[in-house]
């Protein structure tokens, strides 16, 4: 294997925080590495060192000669004034190399990026719209080695999906860090974690570093169980035998120390605590009655109707400018529809977590202050409250950080502030706005499984596919011109049924009656369901629950038909099983029911 970098015993702190210490580790020609740790765990320090942004307290860092490193930054720095093309435009590959037209090729590239324009300047465009200008100069620059920090960051699942596409096809050496679990999973074929100080190597996909990371976070418990009952045993020898602390013993006192030492190593989860329950919401939620809206020619919404049915949850996709965030200002009240109107329900109550909200902060006020303005006690459930600074504590803000100012904090604290102050509102209708960004993969799981048993009506904006997988129902695809489909399934059903469409058509074409069947089948944007479906994460999850609460019914059902027939049951208790094994038996044909149904989509698939 050709080495490209070693590091070699790398520690780096900041005044008593040490964020990792004699880490040790190899990149190798082809590697594609992945890089994973909660927030504040030093992931983009680390990746500042690597690329000589920040300075590191001892060991080396040692690239391969005249290797070439590609670096695109979370947010990468430019010139306003500067155009897009102007900005994109490789070097010569040789000095004098006269068939060489740098300018054509990242004119092609941000064609193929999307930008329809590169003579834009680069201050005029969005954030989505410069990330894919700096992605492009960084893979026309042809380095041996990429190093990317949050790629995915503002960019449209189409463009995540090439990226990804791309860098799996390509032999590229790769370290990056990102919380796309999808992106990580089929890019990677190794994972490194930063974890209390350290880091841990696993040479696989993202799925693979799940399963070894479960061994052996087990692992390290029953470690530190063994280690804390031999401490026991030591402590009461230290105490026990005070005359024995002579030479002859002095092993034992080492041996003590450090035990301690192991004794101490944190195995909480150090996870966002997301307990708070939502307000109480009626039964009438909100119904759009033919509301449009436009900007000039450009058209968002086309007399669009829709009743929202308690509990929905609702991912919203499509292209950047599509109108997404609009739509969401529309349904808040935020701005006002051209025509048609909204009639929201009396009990809902709102909590929006917005790209803008990031900014409203005042960053000369404390955290703590931040949210005592807000409230100074927070209702958990209805017999729980805690003071503003214990639910703090549930975001993972210590004492210490309560006391910092606004302005101090990082991307993900601030991340986790924000969504503090939402969520202690107890909303029940939550309405988010790519709430995945700079939030770390552990952080993002704790909001997904809050989301999920959530008790109100959630409705998404997210690039995150794996994130949509889990939480939403069905989805509504903007299309462009006011063309909003409700499309029943997951985000991964419905690019499964996109693909499809996408063969079906190219098949079509080939044959003499492509235009009959286009023009058949016009007004039916979507196959029917069960020609296209795929069992969603949320309907594989079902499956695995109906499969145990079938077997457990199925037993209640044989206990109670045997203490029916057994004779020793008085009157009460004959009336009592008699009734409940009726109460078993509907909802052993309704479990029986859903089961058959799952089981035959899977098998249309299969």
């Amino acid at each position: 294997m050709v080495s490209y970098l070693q590091i070699e015993k790398l520690t780096k702190s900041f005044g008593d925080r040490v964020l990792f210490e004699d880490i040790t580790f190899g990149v190798y020609e082809g590697d594609k590495i992945g890089i994973v740790a909660r927030n504040g765990d030093g992931k983009s320090t680390f990746l500042n060192i690597l690329t000589g942004r920040e300075d590191y307290d001892s060991g080396n860092v040692v690239y391969r000669n005249g290797l070439r490193v590609g670096y695109l930054e979370q947010l990468p720095p430019f010139s306003h004034d500067m155009t897009a093309l102007e900005y994109a435009t490789p070097g010569p590959r040789h000095e004098n190399d006269p068939a060489w037209n740098g300018a054509d090729l990242a004119r092609q590239m941000l064609t193929q990026f999307r930008i329809a324009d590169p003579s834009m300047p680069m201050g005029r465009l969005s954030g989505g719209q410069a990330k894919r200008v700096a992605l492009a100069k960084v893979l026309l620059s042809e380095p041996d080695m990429l190093i990317l920090d949050e790629p995915t960051n503002h960019l449209d699942i189409d463009m995540i999906e090439w990226l990804e596409n791309y860098l799996s096809r390509q032999r590229v050496t790769l370290l990056m860090v990102t919380h796309d679990r999808y992106f990580l999973d089929k890019v990677c074929t190794r994972i490194i974690e930063i974890d209390r100080r350290q880091i841990f190597s696993y040479d696989g996909n993202y799925d693979y570093y799940l399963r070894r990371r479960s061994e052996r976070m087990e692992a390290m418990g029953a470690e530190l169980a063994k280690v804390r009952n031999l401490l026991r045993t030591e402590l009461e020898w230290m105490r026990r035998q005070p005359q024995a602390r002579g030479s002859k013993a002095k092993y034992r006192i080492d041996n003590f120390h450090q035990l301690e030492d192991r004794s101490r190593v944190d195995l909480s989860s150090r996870d966002v605590a997301l307990d708070v329950k939502s307000s109480y919401i009626g039964s009438k939620i909100f119904e759009a009655h033919g509301v449009s809206k436009a900007f000039g020619d450009k058209v968002i919404l086309r007399e669009w109707n829709y009743t929202f049915a308690r509990y929905e949850k609702v991912g919203i996709v499509g292209d950047n400018g599509a109108g997404k965030s609009t739509f969401i200002k529309l349904i808040l009240g935020l701005m006002q529809p051209d025509s048609g109107h909204f009639d929201v329900g009396q009990t809902v109550r709102w909590g929006y977590y917005s790209q803008e909200g990031m900014t409203d902060f005042d960053e000369s006020k404390k955290v703590i202050d931040a949210v005592r303005e807000i409230a100074e006690v927070v209702r958990i459930d209805d017999k729980t409250t805690v003071t503003a600074s214990a639910f703090l504590s549930r975001f993972l803000f210590t004492p210490e950080t309560q006391q910092k100012y606004i302005a101090r904090l990082s991307g993900g604290e601030r991340r986790r502030l924000y969504l503090a102050t939402v969520l202690m509102r107890s909303p029940n209708f939550l309405v988010l706005d790519e709430p995945t960004n700079d939030l770390d993969i552990m952080t993002l799981a704790v909001l997904e499984d809050y989301l999920a048993s959530f008790r109100g009506c959630v409705i998404v904006v997210s690039h995150d596919r794996f994130f949509l997988d889990r939480i939403v129902d069905h989805l509504f695809v903007f299309k462009g011109d006011g063309d909003v489909k409700d499309f029943p399934g997951d985000y991964s059903t419905y690019r499964h049924c996109v693909a499809m469409e996408e063969k079906e058509r190219k098949a079509s074409e080939k044959s003499s009656s492509a235009a009959e069947n286009r023009d058949a089948t016009s007004g039916n944007t979507w196959r029917k369901k069960d020609e296209c479906r795929r069992l969603s994460f949320k309907e594989r999850r079902e499956m695995e629950e109906l499969e145990k609460r079938i077997e457990s019914l199925t037993s209640e059902r044989q206990r109670l038909e045997t203490d029916l027939s057994s004779g020793s049951l008085d009157s009460d208790a004959i009336v009592a099983a008699g009734t409940r094994v009726g109460e078993v038996i509907a909802e052993l044909d309704e479990a029986e029911l859903r089961y058959l149904e799952l089981l035959e989509i899977e098998d249309q698939n299969s």
